[in-house]
């Protein structure tokens, strides 16, 4: 997507100048912002397509600035940031993170990483058909095809396999995808998660022992590509 616009928010200025740097000589429009406050202003005045945010800001927590964000804005968040604890990641994927990269990272991971972002922001729940290689997925009417045949699938794994859809190449977490499939109370039932997800994998991959589209993110959550 050429020409998006992306705000950084980093209170590391090595880090803004290298991002900067290298997101221009790709064609993006970029803004910077050293603090949360400033980030969040930036935010409400510019709508950037995506924000990269670090969760270690001097004024505040990147975590509260994404919680912050995330009630009005519905765009990609991408974080980046020398915190890799499981906890941490986990906490940013559930308060409405769309990828996480730790710092130091490669250039090139975090291009594809915002090229795939960029690409999910373009989907809306407006659009009844999820597409992607060779399954078909109608919102609409709740049917799900594999090379053109229609797959039976039960009221929870439709469910299960429609969120992670709409939610394409996001890390959705355990907690996340146990709340929203099964309600509260089921947050710690992982083996639902395991049973489900190993059926739909029978279901909808060809290879279901490489799978291609319901991609684990060990310790985490699944992503569907």
């Amino acid at each position: 997507m050429n020409n998006a616009e992306i705000l950084i928010i980093d209170d590391e200025p090595q880090i803004r100048k290298l991002l900067k740097i290298t997101l221009e000589s790709n064609d993006y429009k970029v803004v910077l912002a050293e603090t949360g406050k400033e980030g969040v202003h930036l935010v409400a005045n510019h709508t950037p397509d995506l924000v990269i945010l670090d969760l270690g800001l001097p004024d505040k927590s990147g975590h509260l600035v994404l919680k912050d964000l995330r009630e009005w804005y519905d765009k990609s968040i991408i974080i980046l940031s020398v915190q890799d604890d499981e906890a941490d990641i986990i906490k940013a994927l559930d308060n409405g993170a769309s990828d996480y990269l730790t710092k130091p990272f490669r250039t090139g991971e975090l291009l594809a990483r915002i090229r795939a972002s960029l690409r999910i922001s373009l989907n809306t729940d407006s659009q009844p058909n999820l597409v992607t290689g060779d399954l078909e997925i109608d919102l609409s009417s709740r049917i799900v095809k594999r090379d053109e045949h229609i797959i039976k699938l039960t009221a929870t794994e439709y469910n299960l396999i429609a969120l992670l859809a709409k939610n394409q190449g996001r890390v959705l977490t355990h907690q996340f995808l146990l709340k929203e499939v099964w309600g509260l109370g089921s947050q710690n039932e992982t083996q639902y998660l395991r049973v489900f997800v190993a059926q739909l994998r029978k279901k909808l991959e060809k290879n279901p022992n490489n799978p291609k589209h319901l991609i684990t993110e060990s310790g985490v959550g699944y992503r569907f590509v």
